[in-house]
């Protein structure tokens, strides 16, 4: 519920009006036809995969590890990123169940762009706006941002997977807009699942 209290709700609507301007000025379109190349397509598909795989194994890794090793801060930052990741998938998955939005066609001359079938489940919660797999990753790169701000190289290591999976699914299963809109959503849940481990924490997670 702290996802969507206080200063959360206007990033909510932030997502929404960018979505709006990228798919009403026909960016997604454009960025849809400029990112057809095969090769391209090819080496980003590497992302849906590892965006499907991470939030699924990584925290669980972390959290058995952890048990087996007695390491009680591996377990707690396997929890936040599990925290995080099921978050993600689930309000991604919320607003996908009412705004049916249709992914990018592999072959088409046709601007498909701006359809959605809003209403509840026209489109299901597998494809559509936003994109759980920027979401989710977002979430949890987040999540770890916050977690430890005296470590700069990590964070810049999972900001970058962030984008890597956010760009990687834009460019084959999703609009750019789907992206844009994951990202903003799982930043907001990443820094809320953060600051709340940071609070239970304390020094331990730093």
């Amino acid at each position: 519920m702290g996802c969507f209290k206080g200063r959360m709700i206007p990033w909510h609507a932030l997502a929404i009006v960018l979505t709006i301007t990228l798919v009403s000025s026909g960016f997604d379109w454009r960025y849809f036809e400029l990112t057809r190349s095969p090769e391209l397509r090819r080496w980003m598909f590497y992302a849906v995969i590892i965006g499907q795989l991470a939030p699924m194994f990584l925290p669980l890794a972390l959290v058995v590890c952890g048990g087996i090793l007695d390491n009680t801060f591996m377990c707690r930052l396997g929890w936040a990123l599990g925290q995080a990741a099921l978050i993600g998938w689930f309000i991604a998955s919320a607003y996908k169940s009412v705004t049916g939005r249709i992914h990018p066609p592999y072959n088409t001359v046709v601007d498909t762009s701006r359809i959605f079938h809003f209403g509840f489940m026209r489109g299901g919660i597998f494809w559509g706006w936003p994109s759980s797999h920027t979401a989710t990753a977002f979430a949890m790169a987040m999540t770890v941002f916050t977690l430890f701000p005296k470590h700069r190289w990590l964070r810049m290591a999972v900001v970058i997977y962030a984008f890597y999976i956010g760009f990687g699914v834009s460019m084959t299963i999703h609009w750019f807009s789907d992206f844009v809109a994951g990202a903003v959503i799982g930043t907001i849940i990443g820094v809320t699942v953060g600051k709340s481990f940071a609070r239970a924490g304390g020094k331990e997670m730093k």
